[in-house]
């Protein structure tokens, strides 16, 4: 989205969607100061931790499904389209003829 008025373009997502690599607590304290809603699931060991440490360990962190659901949809087309050996090694040397693969790659995968 471009910017209204002068100055940098906006570069701050409003939501991150992330897998289990992610859920550390210094990632998610990062997101947190700089108020970027995100939905990440945390890993198993966290969630033990968490619980062996009692009312002490605080709290799990907020975790919507259904968000997560629509991620898996965007990675299993990233791995799709990572089938087609001049996307995935990218061997365009421009912007706009890399982009104008992945739109036909997307286009016959559609139909």
């Amino acid at each position: 989205m471009p910017r209204p008025g002068p100055g940098r373009p906006r570069v701050r997502p409003d939501h991150i969607l992330g897998d289990k690599a992610y859920s550390s607590k210094a990632i998610r304290g990062w997101l947190r100061r700089r108020n970027i809603r995100h939905t990440i699931p945390e890993r198993f060991d966290q969630v033990r931790n968490r619980l062996r440490r009692g009312s002490q360990g605080g709290r799990p962190p907020a975790f919507d499904k259904q968000d997560y659901r629509r991620r898996n949809v965007v990675e299993r087309c990233f791995n799709r389209l990572k089938q087609w050996r001049g996307i995935a090694t990218r061997y365009d040397k421009t912007a706009e003829s890399y982009q104008a693969a992945v739109t036909l790659a997307s286009l016959l995968m559609w139909a």
